[in-house]
């Protein structure tokens, strides 16, 4: 099992990166799909999901009207579209796929949003 990030980087404030998630190993298209983040000193939170058909997104607060998560089940890809980042979105981002049992993590990849 494997899930790769990619994407990350320094933006400015107001700026866009757009993350990936490559999966393998698994069956993708039946996970529900997660991105989580951990900022420097801060805990690790949900930032969005998606349901296993590309329902259900969830976001949290933070992120809501900024964010977009999607997937796409044929390339077992999962994507978070980040517009209008912040300072406070400096952080380590993760994909995380899980069902039943089975809760599986990405290594992470860095977003730093700074002048």
């Amino acid at each position: 099992v494997q899930l790769v990030e990619s994407g990350g980087g320094l933006v400015q404030p107001g700026g866009s990166l757009r993350l990936s998630c490559a999966a393998s190993g698994f069956t993708f298209s039946t996970y529900v799909m997660r991105w989580y983040r951990q900022g420097p000193g801060k805990e690790r939170d949900l930032v969005a999901s998606i349901g296993s058909a590309g329902s259900s997104p969830y976001y949290a607060d933070s992120v809501n009207g900024r964010f977009t998560i999607s997937r796409n089940n044929a390339r077992n890809m999962l994507y978070l579209q980040m517009n209008s980042l912040k300072s406070e979105d400096t952080a380590v981002y993760y994909c995380s796929a899980r069902r039943f049992a089975n809760d599986y993590w990405g290594q992470g990849t860095q977003v730093t949003v700074s002048s």
